[in-house]
């Protein structure tokens, strides 16, 4: 196997890793680490907690004893850059530094403004051979909230509503349930993996929606309402100040169109039933800027997932 199959090979292992702590790590990044001799695993670990240990100090911990002498012919594995600060933790990069490990692979950059290269560059200093990027598409998608939120100052914005085969989201201006029982549990999966949900103040006063998780573990998203002179970019940078990462909006149909026009969305979700129902109140229109990354059948109704094209130097 050559050494790009081989940091791969263990790059999506640190990526299996990394999803472990999809629950707890917020807000922090997930993030998985993998310690490699030989073709041998020596050591493996995720960032399971906030607050508690990052992925490397968890990986060097199950190290056994008689496997220690060899860490400094090996290689450890991280999917987002080593950290350079003093946190709640001390320094990741140091502690790599001090294990004196012989290669660091590297997934992606962490945009966080205390790192943002500082751990590659204290590593490399030290005299440690680096490569960053093996799998970064992969590696940066699994924490694109996290990427979002640090990058472009905002919270990852998923836009989702269900509509008729028809291109309707209720039944002459009246609710329908478009949704069935597999796809309401996606629907509270996904509020579970993300910060806020909101839908718009008529939404809110017609329909009465609970916006909680009732059909999967996990904690409830914040409820908001958005008024009907709210300024969105106002919205999101309130939202950004208060450490929100991740937001839903679930309509109506004006809501999204809003967000639409103001580009403030980053994924659209739409799940399409196949029945008709002749008229009500349209579905929005989909924005040019698209591209589709899922399309999944569940017990008859399809959901397609779009994400945003950004045009060259953004």
């Amino acid at each position: 196997m050559d050494r790009i199959s081989e940091d791969e090979k263990y790059m999506r292992r640190c990526l299996q890793l990394a999803a472990c702590g999809k629950d707890n790590a917020r807000p922090n990044p997930m993030v998985g680490a993998v310690i490699v001799h030989g073709g041998r695993i020596i050591g493996e670990g995720y960032h399971v907690r906030c607050g508690e240990g990052h992925a490397e100090v968890n990986a060097f911990a199950s190290v056994k004893a008689v496997d220690e002498p060899l860490l400094c012919e090996a290689t450890i594995y991280v999917s987002l850059e080593p950290c350079a600060h003093y946190g709640k933790t001390p320094p990741c990069a140091g502690l790599i530094i001090k294990k004196g490990v012989r290669r660091v692979v590297v997934g992606c950059v962490d945009p966080f403004a205390c790192v943002q290269g500082r751990g590659i560059e204290m590593i490399r200093n030290a005299g440690i051979e680096v490569t960053v990027g093996v799998l970064e598409r992969e590696c940066r998608e699994l924490n694109k909230r996290f990427f979002t939120y640090h990058s472009l100052h905002r919270p990852y914005i998923i836009l989702k509503w269900a509509q008729t085969s028809d291109g309707f989201i209720d039944d002459d201006f009246r609710p329908v349930m478009i949704s069935n029982g597999f796809t309401r549990m996606l629907s509270h999966k996904l509020r579970a993996e993300n910060d806020a949900i909101l839908v718009g103040r008529v939404t809110a006063e017609r329909d009465n929606p609970g916006l909680n998780v009732r059909y999967w573990a996990g904690t409830d998203p914040r409820k908001i309402v958005l008024g009907h002179d709210t300024d969105l970019k106002t919205l999101v940078d309130r939202l950004y100040s208060e450490g929100v990462q991740s937001l839903i909006v679930e309509g109506g149909a004006k809501t999204h169109s809003s967000f639409i026009t103001a580009g403030l969305w980053d994924e659209i979700r739409v799940e399409t039933a196949p029945f008709a129902v002749g008229h009500g109140t349209r579905a929005p229109q989909l924005p040019d800027n698209i591209t589709v990354t899922s399309h999944e059948e569940y017990d008859g109704n399809m959901v397609t997932i779009y994400k945003k094209i950004f045009s060259a130097g953004k």
